[in-house]
């Protein structure tokens, strides 16, 4: 089953690199912008008599991440607060998670995930994974930074604290960010890299996974595309294949995600949006997590991959898995009824 998903991820990648698309973040910079009016109008919702909810939903899902760090900065200095403590304050229950989340740099909030995965009883490995797969190289680093300002505390360490094997050696490679992030493919190499990964997995007994992820965390997305071609001259299996018979547990669930990420981000996270809101309730943290991360990155080709998958818009979704406020506020994140 997982191989067949893989299947579908690369098709969709090489069909995505051959059509113009008009994706793109749905959160783009707010004409006119002024942080000292937001700033007041927010202090006026915040301060009105019930709140008001549907102000404070607009300004923050139609300015930027930057605007709304300005906005912050204008709020403390007019009003003497700072703008989180007030929403924390004035706010409640999902609404009041997802505005304190948009009110964190990216950064912030990478690593705020983060150290909700590692800390206390049990670790949220699909957090660790989704977040570690899903990043840019400048991303990583500066998440990482974050994390120390925020914590006082490594996150290398603390993953090695949590995990243990090929899954905690995994997570330490891709936060040291060294991926190719070029678009050069070497076609020699893609063919020795293809024999690598088959002869680390299915000609052995026992997947060298180290060998994996030397190749997966440190070429281009293209050249892996072409590696992940030339896979099947060495195998009658695709690599997804592969890692399905060789493997299981996270380690699995790490390695499929990276080869999906390459495949396709916006159909990888897709997915994501999908599991948050199958089955019986709705895994609130990994919704918001993918709203909120890829609102400003390539959320109008994630809803087309959702709309293409699974048969209706990702907005139609989330309006039938949530409601109030928290509802209200996602559906301005979507910025599209289609």
């Amino acid at each position: 089953m997982a191989s067949n998903i893989v299947s579908q991820f690369l098709m969709q990648a090489t069909y995505a690199s051959q059509s113009p698309s008009s994706g793109g973040p749905t959160i783009t910079p707010f004409p006119n912008f002024d942080p000292c009016v937001d700033a007041a109008a927010l202090n006026t919702a915040l301060e009105a008599k019930g709140v008001d909810e549907d102000t404070i939903i607009t300004i923050l899902t139609t300015r930027t991440n930057c605007q709304r760090q300005q906005i912050a900065a204008a709020y403390q200095q007019s009003v003497g607060k700072e703008l989180k403590d007030v929403v924390k304050r004035k706010l409640s229950k999902k609404l009041e998670t997802v505005a304190l989340e948009l009110l964190k740099t990216p950064a912030q909030f990478d690593a705020h995930q983060l150290r909700g995965a590692l800390k206390g009883i049990g670790t949220d490995e699909d957090c660790l994974v989704e977040i570690l797969v899903s990043r840019r190289n400048k991303e990583i680093k500066d998440f990482i930074e974050a994390y120390k300002e925020e914590f006082n505390r490594s996150l290398a360490e603390d993953i090695k604290n949590d995990t243990s094997g090929d899954f905690q050696k995994s997570l330490l490679v891709l936060l040291e960010a060294s991926r190719d992030e070029g678009s050069e493919v070497d076609y020699d190499l893609s063919d020795d890299d293809a024999r690598v990964l088959y002869e680390a997995g299915e000609k052995r007994k026992g997947t060298d996974v180290t060998a994996f992820m030397k190749v997966l965390s440190s070429r281009n997305f293209a050249h892996l595309k072409k590696v992940f071609e030339r896979y099947t001259k060495y195998s009658k299996h695709e690599v997804g294949k592969a890692l399905d018979l060789e493997l299981n547990g996270d380690i699995e669930n790490l390695l499929l995600s990276l080869v999906k990420c390459i495949g396709s981000k916006p159909a990888y996270f897709a997915e994501k949006l999908d599991l948050s809101m199958k089955g019986c309730g709705t895994k609130d943290a990994a919704l918001i997590r993918v709203m909120v991360s890829r609102s400003e990155v390539d959320l109008k080709d994630i809803e087309a991959e959702y709309k293409a998958k699974y048969g209706v818009s990702l907005y139609s979704a989330i309006l039938k898995e949530t409601k109030g406020d928290y509802e209200k506020i996602l559906l301005a994140l979507c910025g599209t009824k289609k």
